[in-house]
């Protein structure tokens, strides 16, 4: 009898077990995706391999677009950071934005640190979108939207945590004195390094240059809070928006990195003579630079595979705006743009048009492209409709239907980009057409250029005096569009004529 009972609790045991592992394979298959959105900074259109960059390796990246989806005509929503970043967060375009402008508010130094224009108290972003969906949230990288103290705290915007710089002037140096969590200070082991102080050409010497190296570079420490959080957070949904601070200058980069390409370029030193760190091997290091963010996102999908949440992960990569134009990077020696006009700063493609992979193993078709137009402020409506129900509170279309290919995608009738510093510019992206204005600062009538970028991507033949019922569609959409700004200084559609 005795036997018979322990044969029975036995099989008892064994059925509780699998009904356990049953369920908890079934909550581990059906429960929301975690997300993780990897955002370069000023990294251009052509500066990975998959998107054709021949001179810097990529290989991680790379297999991230073979095992997903390319976009080839994604935009970010601004050609600087912090726009580009408060558009994405909060969904809304360049007229109807909160933060138009790279509005500065402090120094360089510790002790003037003030960081840039707070996003105000209340917005809806989409980590507190996603908060309300139950996931954990955290941003670990550049966040240029208010620092301690202020409404524009992370911690105020829906995430649970943070690590990184909260001011762009600290961005530019890459070995700095401290990093903020959770609006608290966190020391690194690096003197204070001013970045932007020049070397005299005629007299430096190799300790001068090491002047610019630390020893706790800021991107390792990012990568590692990140590790931290997946791991805590393995169990959950979560949301980690990752906004590395690659290949922004400056030019500052661990010396494993740095040898990589170290005789590979006909190379000679920078002398900081224009801003930023001086350099010793600045073609080396750019590209080494961003083969070191490359390995980043290497070491996190490694991660997620050996904690068994591929299947169960969509990563994204792209990047805020395009190259810069500051003279440290050589983007012709580079081709960073792929030939496309314009820079940072600028609504020419060279500007705006940006990298955008998609990977989620089982979801997106591995090694797919879309040319679908699209745009950074489409992330709130893409987020909602892959954790639930759509929103309410954003400009931008789900581009959900093109990542998994089983519904008809919604198109955007148009584009509207807005920028009003570097002299002021609006731009319209309508199918094949591309308007855009300049030096409305100083000339608030600005007549339109116009291209068809079907046949001329790289905005060289302006075609605006042959049609001019375009040009009146585009007036009317900026007139729609337009809302005034918080900051007078970035009113750049209804001046005072």
């Amino acid at each position: 009898m005795g036997c018979e009972f322990r044969v029975l609790g036995y099989r008892v045991v064994i059925f509780v077990a699998l009904v356990f592992s049953s369920f908890s394979l079934f909550a581990q298959t059906n429960s929301k995706p975690n997300i993780i959105y990897i955002y370069a900074d000023d990294l251009g259109y052509g500066e990975l391999g998959c998107y054709g960059q021949t001179k810097i390796k990529t290989p991680h990246i790379d297999q991230l677009a073979k095992e997903g989806i390319r976009f080839t005509q994604h935009y970010s929503s601004a050609p600087v950071c912090a726009p580009s970043r408060c558009m994405l967060m909060t969904g809304k375009n360049p007229g109807h934005s909160y933060i138009r402008g790279n509005y500065e508010m402090g120094g360089f130094e510790d002790e003037t640190e003030r960081g840039q224009m707070p996003l105000h108290d209340g917005a809806y972003t989409i980590a507190k979108m996603l908060k309300e969906r139950n996931y954990a949230t955290a941003m670990i990288g550049k966040w240029g939207m208010g620092v301690v103290g202020t409404t524009g705290s992370p911690l105020n915007h829906g995430f649970d945590y943070y690590y990184g710089y909260l001011d762009q002037k600290q961005a530019h140096n890459f070995y700095p004195t401290h990093l903020w969590e959770n609006d608290r200070w966190d020391s690194l082991n690096n003197p204070f390094i001013y970045v932007h102080k020049p070397l005299d050409s005629t007299t430096a010497t190799d300790k001068d240059f090491d002047y610019y190296k630390g020893k706790d570079y800021a991107p390792k420490k990012m990568t590692e809070k990140a590790l931290a959080f997946i791991e805590k957070n393995k169990s959950n949904s979560f949301f980690l928006y990752l906004p590395y601070t690659i290949p922004h200058l400056s030019l500052q980069l661990p010396d494993e990195y740095v040898n990589k390409y170290k005789g590979v370029f006909d190379d000679h030193p920078y002398y900081g003579q224009k801003g930023y760190a001086a350099n010793k091997f600045p073609l080396a290091t750019y590209a080494g630079m961003i083969s070191y963010l490359d390995d980043q996102v290497g070491i996190i999908l490694k991660k997620i595979k050996s904690m068994g949440l591929d299947s169960n992960t969509i990563v994204m990569f792209s990047s805020d705006n395009g190259t810069t134009f500051s003279s440290p990077v050589n983007k012709d020696f580079f081709n960073s743009v792929s030939g496309l006009r314009g820079l940072k700063m600028e609504l020419y493609e060279g500007g705006i048009r940006v990298p955008f992979i998609a990977r989620w193993p089982g979801k997106i078709k591995a090694g797919s492209t879309s040319d679908l137009v699209s745009v950074q402020y489409d992330m709130m409506a893409t987020l909602a409709a892959i954790t639930g129900a759509p929103v309410q509170h954003t400009d931008g279309i789900s581009l959900l239907p093109t990542l998994i290919a089983t519904q008809k995608q919604e198109q955007h009738s148009y584009l509207y980009f807005e920028y009003p510093e570097n002299g002021g510019q609006v731009a319209v992206r309508m199918g094949k057409w591309k308007g855009i204005k300049k030096n409305l600062i100083k000339q608030p009538i600005a007549s339109w250029e116009l291209y068809d970028l079907s046949n001329d991507p790289k905005e060289q033949n302006n075609v605006a005096a042959s049609h001019e019922d375009i040009l009146k569609q585009f007036d009317a959409i900026v007139k729609k569009e337009h809302q005034h700004p918080v900051v007078n200084d970035w009113e750049v559609v209804d001046r005072v004529k």
